[in-house]
């Protein structure tokens, strides 16, 4: 983890006293907000019920899921850090690139820019194993490093990317992501940068008759695993088994406005 500020420093030990948990579970938090652009946290933790997602102003969840008081700390936690982030230079400045300033949830001097710098903040960022991702919806460009590899930059299309999972039986390292089309590898895309280094094909042969080149084929755009609408009544399907088992009608109903008002 990066060096915290003396700021940083008194503000763990505050809330580590205040909602009665170590230093490093705040630590961990603090991170995984970090890495969620101030907006979100997947974190994993004992003292927070082990593994578990936080969003601002949606739901949280712990692994411990009937717990509803951890339910409680987890997310006043992840708030207050999220607060915080966005106000004080928590992380002593590191050696990577600065991104270029701009507005977004998270304070300048807290950001651990390792993707491009011409991107900005991104929207959403985080890791998942030995991998780390960034989206940047507006240059729709998705930013993925494995490990101390080479960071490769994806155009996303029109993909509204609203979560991430290690690729079960994938190599080490894959991600897939899940937008408004379903769930889809970072393969799938058009790699923007390092270029490919597989061989271009050859241009079509030149009509000895006329002198001209016919037209080159241009592949056929795979067709969306689902609708916009379809992808929505999934997700309600999914949020109803959740309102069953872990989370409360207040929860409940504002998710459920939220995705219903995506139809």
């Amino acid at each position: 983890m990066r060096k915290l500020t003396s700021q940083g420093e008194r503000a763990v030990a505050d809330l580590s006293a205040r909602y009665g948990v170590s230093t490093d579970a705040v630590r961990a938090m603090l991170e995984a907000v970090r890495l969620g652009n101030g907006t979100m946290a997947q974190f994993s933790h004992p003292e927070l019920g082990g593994r578990g997602q936080w969003m601002a102003g949606g739901m949280t969840m712990v692994g411990d899921m009937f717990n509803h008081g951890l339910q409680a700390t987890v997310s006043g936690l992840a708030s207050e850090l999220s607060s915080l982030l966005a106000s004080t230079p928590v992380y002593a400045p590191g050696p990577g690139p600065v991104t270029a300033p701009g507005p977004g949830p998270v304070h300048q001097a807290n950001l651990d820019s390792w993707w491009p710098a011409e991107f900005g903040r991104p929207g959403s960022s985080g890791r998942q194993g030995d991998s780390r991702y960034a989206v940047f919806p507006q240059a729709r460009r998705l930013a993925v490093q494995s490990g101390s590899g080479p960071v490769r930059v994806y155009d996303m299309l029109d993909h509204a990317i609203g979560g991430v999972q290690q690729q079960q039986g994938g190599l080490p390292g894959a991600l897939s992501f899940t937008s408004q089309y379903g769930t889809f590898t970072v393969e799938s895309l058009p790699l923007v940068s390092p270029a490919r280094t597989t061989p271009p094909a050859p241009e079509p042969a030149a009509n000895p008759a006329s002198g001209t080149r016919p037209a080159a084929a241009q592949p056929e755009r795979a067709a969306p695993a689902r609708t916009d609408a379809g992808a929505v009544l999934v997700a309600l399907e999914r949020l109803g088994d959740l309102h069953q088992r872990v989370l409360t009608d207040e929860e409940f109903a504002a998710k459920k406005a939220e995705l219903l008002s995506r139809l």
